[in-house]
């Protein structure tokens, strides 16, 4: 069964660090582009960092850029987004992706999983 499992999400006050996590199974990341993308009630669907697996170019929203860095272990199948320097907008869940491709900061299509919820309080 493929399936794309998140976790790492919680509580947060403004300023500090969460690192998420993204799992495969049934699946490897090799042959897709990998990423982050984060969505809160009412708002749209933002890309927040996309790559593909086997290496290119990262892309990041300008939002998040010089406070989240996305990064993978190849070994353990692993995708994981560290964000520092989180603020009350950060507030969203956060979903990981595996997909055809990046449009921008946005893995476009292909799986994706229940998504992990990030709160920032003040």
């Amino acid at each position: 069964q493929v399936q794309v499992v998140e976790s790492g999400g919680g509580l947060v006050q403004a300023g500090g660090s969460l690192r998420l996590s993204c799992t495969a199974s049934g699946f490897t990341f090799d042959d897709y582009a990998v990423g982050w993308f984060r969505q809160s009630p009412g708002k749209e669907r933002e890309g927040v960092s996309c790559l593909r697996w086997r290496g290119g170019t990262t892309y990041y929203a300008d939002s998040v850029k010089g406070r989240f860095t996305i990064s993978r272990d190849n070994d353990k199948n692993t995708l994981y987004l560290q964000m520092n320097s989180l603020k009350l907008e950060d507030t969203a869940m956060y979903y990981c992706a595996a997909a055809a491709g990046c449009s921008g900061s946005l893995p476009s299509g292909g799986y994706w999983g229940q998504g992990t919820q990030v709160t920032v309080s003040s």
